[in-house]
């Protein structure tokens, strides 16, 4: 009987709790095959983002290469989110330091040699602002077809968060998320439709915590830094954006999954950023995004508990 083959995977992001959670989900999931971290500008400064990789990769033991990307939008200035994740943009638990060297590629070089050296079609999960995957794209149109999938974490087809119309994500770059939404790649985003009914509660991260393995206790730990400012703002839980991404690649059952045609508005004073879905078909364009909208959270709470319980025996 043959070797069923992996999927090599790209984990682009700007950790970040819930980048790191998603990370942490990733890092177990046994059809991976995770060639690289590339980080962007975002959550926190890139030089903050890029040591969170780098200490998370140490605590998950992941002999990957972390290679540092764009220290800002492509046409705008940065939008950081510290008053969500702290002023080193990971604040909470104490993180082993990191136990390699940084690439002396950048993202975008790491990327892309990946993707031609690689035999299979490759999956980049993005769950920060898309500057990376777009400047990619931009540089590397040739390389296009090399990629099987984009999963992003990033917009909302009926609110915003950061503005009435505009999730963070998006918001930090549009430009860099039109340029994705447009390129033709297979796209799947997680957008707030999804990511806001993806709540964990006190009860689910204590199961985490119960688990008294290192990485559980860090998860568990970081749930509760982000569960603060959640609760300033009258949630009973934390929204945890980022695992979408890559649950809803392993788990599409537990997901409601519709595919529409998607637009990011790149103009306007109330609406820059905005994804926008033509929910029927009168645009005449076909879709080009398929996009999650609902899930089981119990489920899904499930999983992230399922999976943080591989880690036991676990030494950090």
């Amino acid at each position: 009987m043959s070797r069923i083959k992996k999927i090599p995977v790209i984990l682009d992001g700007d950790p970040g709790h819930d980048d790191a959670i998603a990370w942490v989900l990733a890092s177990t999931v046994e059809d991976f095959d995770i060639k690289a971290i590339t980080t962007v500008a975002g959550n926190q400064t890139l030089e903050k983002v890029t040591y969170n990789a780098r200490r998370i990769a140490s605590l998950l033991k992941l002999d990957i290469e972390v290679a540092k990307g764009r220290n800002r939008p492509i046409c705008s200035d940065l939008i950081i989110a510290p008053n969500f994740h702290g002023e080193t943009g990971l604040d909470g638990p104490k993180l082993p330091e990191p136990d390699r060297e940084l690439s002396k590629l950048s993202a975008i070089e790491m990327m892309a040699k990946v993707l031609q050296e690689s035999d299979e079609k490759v999956t980049i999960i993005s769950t920060g602002a898309q500057t990376n995957t777009a400047a990619l794209l931009l540089a590397h149109p040739e390389l296009k077809e090399k990629i099987g999938t984009i999963s992003t974490m990033g917009g909302g087809l009926r609110n915003g968060n950061w503005t009435a119309g505009a999730e963070f994500n998006i918001l930090v770059d549009p430009e860099a998320a039109y340029t994705v939404c447009h390129s033709g790649v297979d796209l799947q985003m997680c957008g707030l439709d999804v990511t806001e009914q993806a709540i964990v509660y006190p009860e689910d991260w204590e199961r985490i915590r119960a688990l008294n393995n290192p990485v559980a206790k860090v998860v568990a730990e970081w749930f509760d830094f982000f569960f603060i400012h959640m609760k300033s703002l009258g949630w009973k839980g934390c929204c945890t954006h980022d695992p979408c991404a890559v649950m809803s690649l392993i788990h599409p059952e537990i997901f409601d999954i519709r595919e529409y045609y998607v637009d990011v508005e790149l103009s306007g004073h109330y609406c820059r950023g905005a994804t926008v879905a033509d929910y029927t078909g009168r645009s005449g364009n076909k879709p080009n995004c398929r996009c999650v909208v609902g899930l089981d959270r119990e489920k899904f709470v499930d999983v992230l508990v399922e999976a943080c319980a591989k880690y036991e025996g676990w030494e950090v």
